[in-house]
């Protein structure tokens, strides 16, 4: 499997799982279903257009998932778990959860584009991280029960246009 087809699928599958999670109330039954499905067929299409793609090499050579991926995810897994605890000290709404995990995925994808020399998905990650800072400033106000759509739907749309992007590229 290539690297590049990899990368994408993971961030269509995360991007299927914030729109999945997170596309109930306030937002009307029937809009909510309609995302669902239509976030299952952009990652049914990533997988397909990954598929087609076949083998051909990415990154000029370089490994996507080598000492500089490695690093990046490690410092996501800390500020994620790190955020997580100081929320909870801070007694913030659970919805401050999605707007937390948006804007640490959306550093995380900022910090690659610098480790793998390539901006690609430099605007992902710009994207998912000002959803995400949207949504935490939405936290003290009565657009609270937005959350969920701004940092979840919203960044998971972002997450499956951005691999979407990056199959059709390959």
């Amino acid at each position: 499997m290539r690297q590049q087809f990899l990368g994408a699928l993971i961030g269509a599958a995360f991007g299927t799982v914030f729109v999945l999670a997170n596309s109930g109330d306030p937002l009307p039954a029937a809009l909510g279903w309609v995302l669902r499905v239509l976030a299952v067929l952009a990652l049914a299409a990533v997988v397909v257009l990954g598929v087609r793609a076949g083998g051909r090499p990415t990154l000029d050579g370089r490994p996507m998932f080598g000492p500089g991926y490695r690093f990046v995810v490690l410092g996501e897994v800390v500020l994620l778990f790190g955020g997580f605890f100081v929320l909870r000290l801070l007694e913030a709404p659970v919805q401050a959860n999605v707007a937390w995990i948006a804007t640490v995925v959306g550093l995380h994808f900022a910090a690659l584009a610098s480790a793998w020399k390539t901006r690609s998905i430099l605007a992902v990650g710009v994207v998912l991280t000002v959803l995400g800072v949207a949504g935490l400033a939405l936290l003290g106000s009565t657009a609270l029960p937005w959350v969920p759509f701004v940092s979840g739907v919203l960044s998971g749309v972002t997450l499956l246009g951005g691999s979407l992007h990056g199959v059709r590229r390959a």
